[in-house]
């Protein structure tokens, strides 16, 4: 009954939060097989949903996705290193950036130790020596977090969040989440702020004491909410505060709770929410143009074995694309 109700649900064009139980999985692939043929790194807010879809989605019956999380021990070994030792104590990707750099690194250096990134933030306008593809396959409702107990209103407006990260508040700190990653990108773009403006110091309350600005500490790691501050909003997947509530994600809420934009809760969204985005595979160009290629099979199109996945993507708290034919898309290139 649970899942012909989120079924139907997303099949509508809506998720509705609280329905997720499949099992928290494995953080870094642990076997069988240790070593994936697909290896990537990369987001933090899609790396549960591919940590579980890791475990189902199979090529001959083995387990074909090796996906790294963004947090964890410094370094990662994506291959043998008996075979190939390029892939030994690699630096962990920690973020959307991190992981298509570490994509891109492995593309023109020909090691094989990375196949694709995963990234919560489209393309953009960025371009690459070797070409790849951004292949969409699920969405995300990106809201902000407020402390439970804390002096922010948990509902606020659009408006008054861009306010706030514009530093026009002097009572409410924004913390904003780590370089690199695709929820900090995808946040900026939504209160209309850009990395060049941050650099110049036109928004001081963004930037680290440390670094000249006036945010205290260290800029914490997306959707973990644990150091949140009572005066303090900060960017946060809806999808994962699901999977951090009901155990499919590791739990790093603290006392954050999700936030209200114009009236419209996250936690049961649609294509009104104005928070919505789409959740993305980074491939090789040359891979999404093969039919043959194991990166085709898993990634490309609504037939890949990822689009037809849905019922578990759905699991984990995210949606489908609001334009379901859209599932596996090859067209955004760098």
């Amino acid at each position: 009954m649970r899942k012909s109700l989120i079924a139907a649900l997303a099949g509508a064009g809506v998720l509705s939060l609280g329905l997720a139980t499949l099992p928290l999985a494995q953080a870094d692939p642990v076997g069988p097989p240790t070593y994936r043929a697909l290896a990537g790194g990369g987001s933090d807010t899609t790396q549960s949903l591919l940590n579980a879809l890791a475990e189902i989605v199979t090529d001959g019956g083995q387990k074909v996705i090796g996906s790294y999380d963004a947090i964890g021990s410094p370094t990662i070994t994506t291959k043998d290193p008996a075979s190939t030792p390029a892939c030994k104590d690699i630096i962990r990707p920690n973020g959307s950036s991190k992981g298509r750099d570490a994509l891109q690194a492995s593309l023109v250096a020909g090691d094989g130790c990375f196949q694709f990134a995963r990234s919560s933030s489209s393309r953009g306008s960025y371009t690459s020596s070797i070409p790849m593809v951004w292949v969409p396959f699920a969405t995300d409702a990106l809201t902000f977090a407020v402390r439970a107990d804390g002096d922010v209103p948990r509902e606020l407006t659009k408006a008054q969040l861009i306010a706030i990260f514009k530093c026009e508040v002097s009572d409410i700190q924004p913390a904003l989440v780590q370089t690199g990653s695709g929820t900090r990108s995808s946040w900026l773009s939504y209160v209309g702020i850009t990395e060049a403006e941050i650099s110049a110091g036109t928004y001081p309350c963004l930037v680290p004491e440390k670094d000249g600005g006036t945010f205290p500490g260290n800029l914490p790691q997306e959707h973990d909410g644990r150091e949140l501050k009572k005066n303090q909003v900060m960017p946060y997947s809806a999808a994962v505060y699901q999977g951090q509530m009901y155990g499919t994600a590791p739990d790093r809420r603290g006392r954050a709770v999700p936030g209200v934009i114009d009236g419209v809760a996250p936690m049961v969204i649609n294509t009104v929410f104005s928070g919505v985005r789409n959740m993305f595979n980074i491939i090789p160009a040359e891979k999404a143009d093969d039919p043959t290629s194991l990166e085709y099979k898993v990634f490309v199109g609504t037939d890949s074995l990822l689009c037809k996945a849905k019922p578990q993507i759905n699991l984990q708290g995210f949606g489908d694309l609001v334009d379901a034919s859209k599932c596996g898309d090859t067209s955004s290139r760098s």
